[in-house]
């Protein structure tokens, strides 16, 4: 055995000398440019995730994404569309004055209406003037809770 694997060493010893000559051959081949290909299956290929989520993909920075300028617009395409842009904003602008307008007429409208009832009802009202001033000494709280003071000059100016 010793002599086979002595022969064995010798063999290989000797193709290692004669690739020697070859190395400078062999260093181009080894040393290619990474396509694209390559680097995808190499981030591609990834490990189990520690979490558990293999659902989730691995992320990009912000730097390395590249980023589109757009087209850019002529001059003209570039009035025309500050022109539009001025035009709906003055529509949106008299639409808003139009509802806030609406939205005070409403409310003064209904200012109005609470005070007719108000004085429609005080109108209204059955009026008792009380003369003596005994007759309240003598009521119950409950009936004092009803009585209330008014001007009955007003309402009187107002009828004649």
């Amino acid at each position: 055995m010793s002599t086979e694997t002595d022969s064995k060493v010798i063999s290989i010893i000797n193709n290692i000398k004669e690739n020697k000559g070859n190395v400078q051959n062999e260093i181009p081949e080894v040393i290619e440019p990474k396509t694209k290909n390559t680097q995808k299956l190499k981030e591609s290929i990834r490990g189990k995730p520690k979490s558990g989520r293999f659902w989730k993909s691995k992320k990009e920075r912000f730097s390395s994404i590249n980023k589109t300028k757009g087209l850019k617009l002529d001059f003209q395409k570039k009035t025309a569309l500050r022109i539009e842009r001025k035009r709906t904003k003055e529509l949106s602008k008299n639409i808003v004055e139009q509802i806030k307008e609406k939205e005070l007429q409403r409310k003064e409208r209904r200012r109005e209406n609470i005070k007719r009832t108000a004085e429609n009802k005080q109108k209204a009202e059955i009026v008792q003037v009380i003369t003596n001033t005994a007759k309240l000494k003598r009521m119950k709280k409950k009936q004092l809770r009803f009585i209330q003071k008014r001007d009955t000059n007003k309402a009187v100016e107002e009828n004649k």
